[in-house]
Parts: structure tokens; C-alpha cells; sequence
């Protein structure tokens, strides 16, 4: 006869709300980034809307990126306070410094984006702001493995 233990596992209070910090992190970069690549690869189709349909679209989603990215940011830094820094290697403590600028430099860039008068600003601080936000992911990445 086999026994079969039953083994209950009790999520603690400390544990939620680590999970509910991550997954607001996860899913306010799933909108800041994911969301500028989908414009940009609809990009093409939105121009064929007629006039203005560009910058409505980019004001809409303006709506959601901008609380998505504050977002990101306070569970960003709260990342960080929720980890114990000190003991970390010296070169992950470098990649977070880095990750976190480039971060801020994205937000900086799809500000300025968002601002730009001519097409040649809006082309190239929205490059700015997209490879800004990629990298900041992938620092992101390399830094919870």
C-alpha cells in the first residue's frame, strides 16, 4: 500500500506581495515596450488610415504607456529595495546601475517623442526610446537569472 502525504503549501503575506510587485513590473514593461514594437509594426497600416490617424493612435496609447511606465519604474526601484544590494557581485550591482538609466532614458525618449514637431525628431526619438526599451528588458532579463 502506497501512503499518499498530503503536503499543504501556505502562501505568506511577504510572498504575495513580491508576487504582486513582480507581476505588475512584468505586465507595466509588457505595455511600456511590448506596446511601443506593436505600433511600431503597425505602424505602415495606421498611416493608411488617413490623415491624423498616426497621432491619435500615439495619443491613445499615451493613455496607457505613461501609467504603465511610472508603474515600472516605483515597482523598479522597489525591486531594488526589496533586495538585499550588499551582497550582490559587484558587476551585478553595474548591469542594475546601467539598466536602470537606460530605463530612465527611455522614458526621457518617448517623452521627447511623443513632443517632437518634425518627422525626422519623431523618427529618431522614437528609435531612441524602442532600443532604449529593449535594452533595459534584456538588462532586466540578465539580471533575474
Amino acid at each position: 500500500m502506497i501512503a499518499v502525504v498530503h503536503q499543504t503549501t501556505q502562501l505568506s503575506l511577504p510572498d504575495l506581495v513580491t508576487a504582486i510587485r513582480l507581476s505588475l513590473h512584468i505586465l507595466s514593461a509588457t505595455i511600456f515596450v511590448g506596446g511601443q514594437l506593436t505600433l511600431a509594426g503597425l505602424l505602415g497600416t495606421i498611416r493608411t488610415l488617413g490623415e491624423g490617424a498616426t497621432k491619435r493612435v500615439a495619443q491613445t496609447f499615451g493613455r496607457i504607456q505613461w501609467p504603465a511606465y511610472f508603474i515600472l519604474i516605483i515597482t523598479g526601484f522597489w525591486n531594488v529595495a526589496a533586495m538585499h544590494t550588499g551582497s550582490a557581485a559587484h558587476s551585478w550591482v553595474v548591469v542594475l546601475s546601467i539598466k536602470i538609466a537606460v530605463a530612465l532614458l527611455a522614458g526621457l525618449f518617448a517623452y521627447l517623442h511623443q513632443r517632437a514637431t518634425s518627422r525626422p525628431k519623431l523618427a529618431a526619438y522614437g528609435s531612441l526610446a524602442g532600443t532604449a526599451s529593449l535594452v533595459a528588458l534584456i538588462l532586466g532579463a540578465l539580471l533575474s537569472s
